[in-house]
């Protein structure tokens, strides 16, 4: 009797642990399966990333071409106007104009200097205020009066 109990003990511990190891083994694939699908997630991540980089950099390449290709036509047709404008004037003014591109402005430049800049105010005559005086135009009121000029 003795061996029989034994025997059923031994049974019972047996299933005991192969339940354990099989819940073991099941919880252990699904941490293995959680791992497999965020390496997973993460080597998509990182392919999107790869891709938007390589548009980035494709997108500001065309820019550059694009940017160089209207710098070049610029280029071209301030050139073609030069060369018509220089064909189609006379030729003193093409002279003219090519003396300008050279940097001479004029055959007395000494001339220039002594032009007065333009003046922002009208001429006055002397002991009149002048237009940017604080008052011009204001008409001060007899000292008795009551009131301001700005008043009116």
């Amino acid at each position: 009797m003795h061996s029989t109990s034994v025997l059923i003990l031994v049974g019972i511990l047996g299933l005991a642990l192969g339940a354990l190891l099989a819940f073991i083994a099941v919880r252990g694939r699904g941490g293995v399966d959680r791992t497999q699908e965020l390496e997973l997630r993460l080597r998509e991540a990182n392919n999107k990333l790869e891709d938007f980089q390589l548009q980035v950099n494709e997108h500001f390449d065309q820019t550059a071409q694009l940017v160089h290709n209207l710098t070049e036509s610029y280029k071209e047709v301030h050139e073609y106007l030069a060369n018509s404008a220089v064909r189609l004037a006379s030729q003193d003014i093409s002279r003219q104009m090519l003396e300008a591109g050279s940097g001479k402005l004029s055959e007395n430049d000494d001339n220039l200097k002594s032009v007065a800049p333009p003046r922002d105010w009208a001429p006055k005559e002397p002991g009149a205020k002048g237009t940017l005086a604080e008052d011009f135009g204001l008409e001060k009121e007899a000292l008795g009066g009551s009131g301001s000029a700005a008043s009116r």
